[in-house]
């Protein structure tokens, strides 16, 4: 079997144009996922059981359904709705880009906030008693204290999720935005060779992966050095 190189390399402005589109899919879907899971993961570990059972029903759900189906939910399902075909939000709701980055906004928000509650849960009971003994209240303890603590011992976890969301962006191209997937199925369309197509598509997404593995670990190195075992 011979690659054909030549219809590759004719084609990398879309394969660009689809790698962009990838990239711009999963900021906006990280940033909105991460600051839903913020509010979400404080609910989990409140002490109030409904508060608390509210987060948890809301993280079982959307963890406990497919993405594939969420994303068709929001994009074809309430269109047929006519109360939100004349809302004020039809324009936003028809629009594929939009509906592709709430969907996996909300499904990145219920992984994420989960991974931060658990991290809160772990929290060393040595820094919340300092806390305590220097005065600080509730909230101004999680905003120093507990929260940054957490945020910083939730990036291994976290690192998985963001790589597990970028494989999920892959799911845009069937609600017909031109992403990294989408451009390796018109090329395929356009010259019957899936090949060719979805090998460059999959080299180009491992190379995203080792560049995220890679800052990934740099930040790790950088804010989790305490946590490391210190050499005798």
């Amino acid at each position: 079997m011979i690659f054909d190189y030549t219809v590759i390399q004719a084609n990398l402005p879309l394969y660009l144009s689809g790698l962009l589109e990838t990239l711009k899919l999963l900021g906006i879907s990280l940033l909105l996922g991460l600051l839903a899971a913020l509010p979400l993961a404080l609910m989990r570990v409140s002490g109030r059981r409904w508060v608390s059972g509210l987060a948890w029903l809301y993280t079982y759900v959307i963890r406990g359904t497919p993405m594939l189906v969420q994303l068709f939910l929001i994009y074809y399902g309430l269109a047929q709705f006519a109360a939100v075909r004349e809302s004020v939000l039809w324009p936003m709701l028809s629009n594929a880009t939009f509906c592709a980055c709430l969907a996996f906004a909300i499904n990145t928000s219920a992984y994420t906030a989960e991974i931060i509650a658990g991290s809160l849960r772990s929290t060393p009971h040595g820094e919340i008693e300092a806390a305590r003994a220097m005065g600080m209240s509730r909230s101004l303890m999680y905003r120093r204290i507990l929260l940054p603590s957490a945020l910083r011992r939730a990036l291994p976890q976290y690192s998985n999720e963001v790589i597990m969301m970028l494989q999920t962006t892959s799911l845009a191209s069937i609600v017909t935005l031109m992403d990294l997937t989408g451009a390796a199925r018109t090329v395929n369309a356009q010259y019957y060779l899936p090949f060719e197509a979805y090998i460059t598509a999959g080299a180009i997404y491992l190379c995203i992966t080792l560049v995220f593995v890679r800052l990934f670990k740099l930040a790790e190195r950088r804010w989790l050095a305490y946590l490391s075992p210190r050499k005798g």
